[in-house]
Formats: structure tokens, C-alpha cells, sequence
């Protein structure tokens, strides 16, 4: 009788605990790499949102004064542009003016900015900065 020795340590299949653990290992790294450039394109959108709601402020605040300016009445001061402005910037945004008009604290979610708002006058529209 021919048996042939079957020989198990080169007849395996699979893979040992040492790979999968090493595997583990980076799939963990890539992971957190992953999760801290989310985190990182997360905040870049915000800051962007923020400067859009400036831009959208300076843009309102341009447009309120023309219409003011073109109004049968004319312009009178700056309390009547500033209380005309829509000061509902959208969905995620909270303003908090303050009681004056000369600025206030814009946030959109993790970012916040203060504002400063130059005064309209009878040649020009106001300013945010």
C-alpha cells in the first residue's frame, strides 16, 4: 500500500491571525485619516457658508437702499434702511444683531463671525465688514 503523507503545514488555506490583524491596523489608520478630512471639509463649508451669508448681507442691504432711495419718499436715515432689511438669511444661519445696527454675531453651525456694519448714507448704501 502507497499512502502518500499528506502534508498540512504547506497544504494551508486562509489567512493567519498576524495578516488580519495587520490588515485591521491599516484599515484603521485609513479610517481616521478619513474621518479628520471630513471633519476638515466640514469646517471649510462652513466658513464658506459664513462668507456667503456677508455677501448676502451687503447684497440686501444695496438693495433695500435703492429701493428706498427710488421710493417717493427718498432717503430719510439709516434706522428706516436697516429695519426694511430681510434679515432671515436661511435655513442653518443665526444672526444676533444685537440692539444696535452696527453689526452683530453671525453663526453658521461650527462657525461664527462678528459683524461691523458701516452706516448707509444719502450717497451710498451701508457696508458689513
Amino acid at each position: 500500500m502507497d499512502f502518500k503523507k499528506i502534508d498540512l503545514v504547506t497544504n494551508r488555506k486562509g489567512f493567519t491571525l498576524i495578516e488580519l490583524m495587520a490588515v485591521m491596523v491599516i484599515m484603521g489608520v485609513m479610517v481616521s485619516v478619513a474621518i479628520k478630512k471630513f471633519d476638515l471639509l466640514s469646517d471649510n463649508a462652513s466658513i464658506i457658508a459664513i462668507e456667503a451669508g456677508i455677501r448676502e448681507l451687503k447684497l440686501r442691504e444695496s438693495v433695500t437702499w435703492f429701493k428706498i432711495k427710488l421710493s417717493d419718499t427718498g432717503y430719510t436715515n439709516d434706522v428706516d434702511v436697516y429695519n426694511a432689511i430681510d434679515k432671515n438669511l436661511g435655513q442653518g444661519y443665526i444672526w444676533n444683531p444685537g440692539p444696535d445696527i452696527s453689526g452683530g454675531r453671525l453663526h453658521f453651525k461650527s462657525q461664527s463671525v462678528d459683524l461691523n456694519r458701516a452706516p448707509s448714507t444719502p450717497n451710498s448704501p451701508a457696508f458689513w465688514l
